[in-house]
């Protein structure tokens, strides 16, 4: 018999309930633009508590065009501080930080899931034996093999990323006269899975490595007619493991 003292499941959490819960810390880029419902870093885009915090000097340029490099640091101090303000969970902006997973998880004492890409080997390991996973990026110049290795993923996983003179890219790649189109976005997105799914016909389920694609998952989804795995989902799946449901 369940606990006569538990909340009804079906109800809405009150204020009191929510404060409880286990907060995941976001590490952030350093960037300027508006990040839309859906997106990692939006406040409203989240079902359990967050912490954010901004990687000062940590900007698309340098992390996804650059390898992170020289910024591994600045990253473990900010995630550390992010534990001290009570994060029980780390994740982060940008699924490039990949390459830094194993090095974040030896430093830091709670878990951190440093990019969606991380979801790759379980979403193979439930996929019928002929079908694999596709990953859709935000750059497929950029992602590379040692990124994939620190995700566990196989170096050998498809990569279609959006075109790079597309809005979406530009607009994500932090340039200050970009301008937010949600419709065009959606355009680009829509023609980056359908490349990949064309390229690769035994694709059997999408992966969206860049934390600005949640926002468009379901339309990928409905376009494709295949499941789509994001990095709001992998936060969901980590933040039940901390407060599991009481039945």
């Amino acid at each position: 018999m369940p606990n006569s003292g538990s909340p009804n499941p079906s109800e809405p959490l009150n204020a009191d309930e929510t404060r409880q819960m286990a907060k995941i810390g976001v590490l952030m880029l350093d960037t300027h633009f508006n990040r839309i419902p859906g997106d990692v870093g939006n406040s409203h885009s989240w079902s359990t508590p967050v912490l954010f915090k901004t990687v000062k000097g940590a900007n698309p340029a340098n992390v996804v065009f650059g390898g992170a490099e020289g910024l591994l640091d600045p990253f473990i101090k900010s995630a550390l501080e992010l534990v001290d303000e009570g994060a029980r969970a780390i994740t982060t902006s940008c699924g490039f930080l990949a390459i830094y997973q194993k090095e974040l998880a030896a430093a830091l004492p709670v878990p951190i899931f440093a990019s969606s890409l991380m979801q790759a080997p379980l979403i193979k390991a439930i996929l019928p034996a002929d079908k694999q996973v596709g990953i859709l990026t935000f750059s497929a110049q950029s992602l590379t093999e040692r990124h994939l290795v620190g995700a566990g993923a196989d170096p050998e996983t498809p990569i279609q990323g959006v075109k790079p003179d597309s809005k979406f890219a530009h607009y994500y790649g932090n340039r200050p006269d970009a301008e937010l189109d949600f419709a065009q976005f959606e355009t680009d997105v829509l023609e980056a899975a359908e490349t990949l799914v064309k390229a690769h016909p035994n694709t059997g389920a999408i992966l969206c490595e860049c934390t600005n694609l949640p926002p468009h998952s379901r339309a990928i989804a409905e376009h494709t007619g295949l499941p789509v795995y994001d990095i709001m989902g992998f936060v969901d799946w980590m933040a039940r493991s901390l407060r599991p449901t009481r039945y």
